[in-house]
């Protein structure tokens, strides 16, 4: 799976305006980047008595609504779900992905500080960056607010070079963790057998799902 930086903040720190300008700037290096909101108000995608609510009250799994230029994906979600499953269902078709909140999971996080919004956050976890309008009396990494280019770089040395080559692999839904050895042993028999086969040619990304019934 894409590596995972969470932006956090006080309300009106400037979180959303912090992704926009690091989404423009990685996507200028080419790189492809996905985002996951938190909205712990709630969401209205899915409004009693439409088509994709009747869906899902008759049991659907999931449902995908497809317009012109959109497509939206309503599943319905346990309560404490964790981010890592959220991003899992991007697949592992993007290079980075950032997500606006989730302070108290456990993705590595960058903290968007102004010296209006109140005090920084405190007890937060996994804290590597701060963003800030003003000098900060902490060990943490400081960039001022503008610094995209210095953000982007960090993310892009710390997080998206070092998983430029990756392997994820899942059992029942679970992430796996694999060793240099296991890994390179994978990709090197997947690789084998998919060159192997007539009408494929260069190899920039491997997808392979087995279910096995019991």
């Amino acid at each position: 799976m894409a590596p995972i930086v969470s932006i956090i903040g006080n309300s009106n720190s400037g979180k959303t305006t912090l992704i926009e300008k690091l989404i423009g700037e990685l996507k200028s290096r080419g790189y492809r980047v996905a985002t996951i909101k938190h909205a712990p108000g709630g969401m209205d995608f899915d409004r009693p008595h439409k088509d994709s609510w009747r869906h899902l009250q008759a049991g659907s799994e999931a449902v995908a609504v497809s317009s012109e230029d959109k497509l939206v994906l309503i599943k319905p979600a346990a309560p404490g779900i964790t981010l890592d499953e959220i991003a899992q269902l991007f697949g592992e078709d993007y290079d980075i992905i950032l997500s606006d909140g989730f302070k108290q999971d456990s993705a590595p996080k960058i903290e968007v500080h102004r010296k209006e919004s109140g005090p920084p956050l405190s007890g937060i976890k996994k804290l590597f960056a701060i963003a800030t309008d003003e000098p900060l009396e902490t060990r943490t990494r400081q960039f001022a607010l503008d610094d995209i280019k210095g953000l982007a770089n960090l993310l892009e040395e710390g997080f998206i070079k070092p998983q430029g080559n990756r392997l994820s692999l899942y059992v029942n839904d679970e992430p796996i963790s694999l060793s240099s050895f296991p890994k390179d042993v994978t990709t090197n028999v997947l690789m084998a057998l998919a060159t192997s086969l007539k009408g494929v040619g260069k190899i920039s990304s491997l997808k392979f799902f087995l279910k096995k019934q019991d």
